[in-house]
């Protein structure tokens, strides 16, 4: 997991993750990784549109978010 994490970050691609919050609670949501320390991983949340800090053993899954190429012709 970290390793893909720190992948998004040098190439400033967005994640979608799964995230289980401390009080068990689980949500879905697009992040932009903007540093690493430790486990924790400093991101820009655009579900809370604000930075916030995700720790990395509370992340369930993290995918590339695909953007929709246009298609001319």
């Amino acid at each position: 997991m970290r390793e893909q994490l720190i992948k998004a970050m040098k190439v400033s691609k967005v994640l979608e993750i799964v995230y289980q919050a401390k009080d068990g609670s689980i949500s879905q949501r697009n992040i932009r990784v903007l540093s690493i320390k430790g486990d924790a991983v400093f991101a820009y949340c655009y579900l809370r549109n604000k930075k916030r800090i995700f720790h990395i053993e509370q992340l369930l899954a993290a995918f590339p978010v695909r953007t929709r190429q246009r298609r001319i012709g």
